[in-house]
């Protein structure tokens, strides 16, 4: 993640555009913004929390449905958000969400990732399990 948002920042990505960053603070906000100019949302996994901190039922999943029916993708990494069944209320994912494009970008970037623990953890969330 680190390493895709650093060549966004420098032009290197598929764009060949230098992207710049904001924040708003309200994923709401900040998801509007993206639908009306285009772009990505991502609230990733960290070392603190592995699996994201956005819930899965009230947050990222519906958020990703709208996303969907724009025309965007949303990913947590490895898989995409609507495929990931329940396990609890209270169940939290990471999110990338936003034009196909910079998603699909982004993905490529985790595919190539050869951490095994982050690659469980996505077959974990997948199955419905905890990793």
């Amino acid at each position: 993640m680190r390493q895709w948002i650093h060549d966004l920042q420098e032009g290197k990505g598929q764009t060949g555009v230098k992207y710049t960053q904001r924040y708003i603070g309200s994923m709401v906000g900040d998801v509007h913004r993206t639908l009306l100019y285009g772009g990505v949302f991502a609230y990733p996994a960290d070392a603190k929390n592995k699996d994201g901190k956005l819930r899965l039922l009230y947050e990222a999943a519906p958020m990703s449905f709208l996303l969907e029916q724009a025309g965007g993708k949303a990913i947590t990494g490895h898989s995409r958000v609507m495929d990931i069944p329940p396990s609890s209320v209270h169940q939290r994912v990471p999110i990338i969400l936003g034009s196909p494009d910079d998603v699909d970008e982004c993905y490529g970037y985790y595919d190539r990732c050869n951490d095994p623990a982050l690659q469980a953890r996505c077959e974990a969330r997948l199955k419905g399990t905890a990793a």
